[in-house]
């Protein structure tokens, strides 16, 4: 009785968990002969052309050992960002167009599998209990989580991927961006430690832009970066400390805050402090780095005038405000 795609895969999944040897770390190449045996006797039985072989061979390794479904879409350079909304529904967003792909997860549980992957990997939790979490990928992606009963359709995963090829100072000159002009000037306000807001709606390129910024500081400078979650990539500066901020997780651990880290970094003896996020109270923290004189960053969604007003705000009152998500 010849049996679907989907049958298969499933079948052949199965068996492959069963084989696994979870006492010892198996490598890719292991993985990978068992999924050859097993497509082999698949095929004995199964009317399967090298092109399904081919597909089944590479759709099981990416259950098994990476992202199952969205792997392609992550091996995809034209792919900037992922959208999952529950185990059915799946968006990319491509050349600028959001587009529904036609593939999904096999059960919210796989789904769920899959996240907790991700998140293992960079030390975070997120579960019924804290069920909202950012995390990054190993190629620098960066990943934001919502889990039931917070999210009311099923686990939401956001994966954004910068391009493999960082964007240049050449570059925003062809896009018609910024001139030369311009880039020189604020070449001068950084080496001049001027404090440097970058404010911008969602996905208009301020952590690019702030990428291309740190191009200008000066070689021998002491630089701290202090982020949610770690995804600035500056290159061209040998003494440089990352700090990333932590959830408190079931273990005990207390959180690491940015405001903790703003106060960590003011005694490292720091040339510039660049501050990923502004949220909350630590808008104080960062108005005392800034009369430190260092140069500092953050990122709005807002116009400047809306920023600066709301950490005005924040410093007067302390109450909680988003003020910018990179």
């Amino acid at each position: 009785m010849e049996k679907n795609y989907e049958e298969i895969r499933r079948e052949c999944r199965n068996q492959l968990l069963e084989q696994i040897d979870y006492t010892k770390d198996m490598q890719d190449e292991e993985i990978r002969d068992l999924i050859d045996d097993c497509v082999l006797r698949v095929g004995k039985t199964q009317k399967l052309s090298l092109q399904i072989k081919n597909r089944l061979q590479r759709e099981l390794f990416a259950t098994i050992r990476q992202l199952d479904v969205l792997e392609e879409f992550l091996s995809d350079n034209s792919v900037t960002e992922i959208m999952v909304n529950g185990p059915d529904c799946i968006f990319i967003e491509r050349n600028g167009m959001l587009i529904k792909v036609d593939v999904h997860f096999e059960s919210q549980e796989k789904l769920t599998d899959v996240i907790q992957q991700i998140v293992a990997k960079v030390n975070r939790v997120v579960n019924e209990a804290s069920p909202i979490v950012d995390a990054r990928l190993s190629g620098g992606a960066r990943v934001h989580v919502v889990m039931p009963p917070i999210a009311l359709n099923g686990p939401i995963l956001t994966i954004r991927r910068f391009p493999d090829h960082p964007i240049c100072v050449e570059d925003y000159y062809r896009f018609g961006s910024l001139n030369e002009e311009v880039m020189e000037f604020i070449k001068k306000l950084i080496k001049a430690k001027y404090n440097i807001f970058i404010s911008g709606g969602t996905g208009s390129g301020k952590t690019t832009f702030l990428n291309v910024l740190s191009g200008f500081i000066p070689t021998d400078e002491r630089i701290v970066t202090i982020e949610d979650n770690a995804e600035l990539q500056i290159r061209n500066i040998e003494n440089l400390v990352r700090l990333e901020t932590r959830n408190a997780n079931i273990e005990g651990c207390l959180p690491i805050t940015i405001r903790d880290l703003i106060k960590a970094s003011l005694r490292m003896r720091p040339d510039r402090i660049i501050v990923g996020e502004i949220r909350g109270a630590e808008a104080i923290d960062l108005l005392m780095a800034m009369n430190t004189g260092h140069l500092v960053r953050a990122s709005y969604q807002r116009s400047y005038r809306y920023s600066l007003m709301i950490i005005r705000s924040l410093t007067n009152t302390e109450k909680q405000g988003v003020l910018a998500c990179l």
